[in-house]
């Protein structure tokens, strides 16, 4: 996975997230991690890591998913093409077996079909260690035809800001069954219902 330029900077709201907190908390009094960003490079996130001691690889998945299967019309199809799905998951996420510490997809994944999110979840499981814990985000509203999507700004432990980047269609409709569903190979899940409907899930590897 190739590191992002840092996206530019915008005005947001800040918000706390219980999420980002147990994310933290499963690392912490821990050094040289190796975690994972997929909404984009920061400079408030790249600090936020590297000062604790870690190593963060950084990439904005949407834009790579743009790259890999646009335009729109038609993409869904796209992202169910076997070779195209292997191409994507391989060159985006080459890491080794048990080598990623923590990922933070933040609300990526739903905008993933089918056939793709299922590769690019098992894909994660491989290169993640035992124990290691993934965080995402999906929206509540489970029949907007569109859905805000966001660059994420950590500003400490719990708490992260949130910059508007647009909207976008998701591919599934994402419950908490489905969503269990696609992790159901990976160990405890945990949901955490927000004010701002938002949907922070907890997923240990």
């Amino acid at each position: 996975m190739s590191r992002s330029p840092a996206a530019p900077s915008g005005t947001g709201q800040q918000r706390t997230s219980n999420g980002l907190d147990q994310f933290f908390a499963s690392i912490r009094d821990r050094e040289n991690l190796s975690l994972i960003d997929l909404a984009g490079a920061s400079q408030a996130n790249i600090s936020f890591i590297t000062e604790m001691g870690h190593r963060l690889y950084a990439d904005d998945l949407l834009r790579s998913l743009d790259d890999a299967f646009g335009p729109a019309e038609g993409m869904l199809e796209r992202q169910a093409d076997p070779q195209r799905i292997d191409e994507f998951v391989n060159q985006g996420f080459d890491f080794p077996e048990c080598s990623v510490d923590g990922a933070l997809v933040w609300d990526t994944l739903q905008f993933l079909g089918p056939e793709l999110l299922q590769a690019l979840v098992d894909r994660l499981y491989h290169i993640m260690r035992p124990d290691a814990h993934l965080l995402a985000i999906f929206h509540g509203n489970e029949k907007a035809r569109t859905v805000p999507i966001y660059h994420y700004r950590i500003n400490n432990a719990r708490t992260v800001t949130i910059i508007p980047r647009g909207e976008r269609a998701p591919a599934q409709v994402f419950n908490n069954r489905l969503i269990e569903k696609v992790f159901q190979q990976w160990g405890a899940i945990k949901f955490y219902v927000t004010r701002d409907n938002l949907r922070e899930v907890m997923v240990r590897r």
